[in-house]
């Protein structure tokens, strides 16, 4: 059963508590979104360890309920 937006965008704000986080359905298919998530916990962080973050937040569900993910994440511009 795919995930809808509403449960992808909980699941980082309860992981990642000051993130600003835009979900986009790519297909309409609840399959394929993208993801812009924008936290101070990113600062000074790779890349690969802020998308660690983010998978870890969907606890397991990416590449199950959820197929595909497109991630942009970045801490805020000053």
């Amino acid at each position: 059963m795919p995930m809808n937006a509403g449960d992808i965008e909980r699941m980082i704000k309860e992981a990642i508590p000051d993130a600003t986080v835009t979900i986009r359905d790519l297909a309409g298919d609840g399959d394929h979104y993208a993801a812009e998530i924008v936290s101070e916990s990113f600062r000074g962080k790779t890349r690969v360890q802020q998308h660690q973050a983010v998978n870890r937040a969907l606890k397991g569900k990416l590449g199950d309920e959820l197929h595909a993910l497109a991630l942009q994440t970045s801490a805020p511009k000053d």
